[in-house]
């Protein structure tokens, strides 16, 4: 499988929530693919103290990276436009999910509300 590890996983496993940690450890334990990209990387890196930081730091560096393509960047502008009527989906979301469609990726995430209203399949764990 081929699973795209969202900004909540990487924070709830910095943080020693065991739920995140069991499944890190699972997915890790697995013949899987495992990708961050770059707003993933923003977001998760964007607060927390050293320790916090540290550890967010070594579990992206054992992800692959991928950046947003033009494809990805269309996609998630598309899904923002045509649901903004209906939900205030974030931007980071949307390119988040534009980024699992262009690489048929599954997100793992403690949001998967946020983004199976974006069409993407979701590895949900709470």
């Amino acid at each position: 499988m081929k699973y795209l590890l969202d900004t909540t996983l990487l924070i709830d496993h910095a943080h020693g929530r065991p739920e995140a940690l069991a499944l890190v450890e699972w997915l890790f334990s697995q013949t899987n693919d495992l990708y961050t990209c770059d707003v993933i990387v923003a977001e998760a890196l964007s607060r927390g103290d050293r320790a916090e930081v540290a550890a967010i730091t070594a579990l992206i560096d054992a992800l692959e990276y991928v950046s947003t393509s033009p494809d990805a960047a269309r996609r998630a502008g598309d899904d923002r436009r045509q649901r903004s009527v209906t939900s205030h989906r974030s931007l980071p979301d949307a390119i988040i999910a534009g980024v699992a469609w262009s690489l048929d990726l599954t997100v793992v995430t403690r949001n998967a509300k946020d983004f199976e209203k974006l069409s993407v399949p979701v590895l949900a764990y709470t």
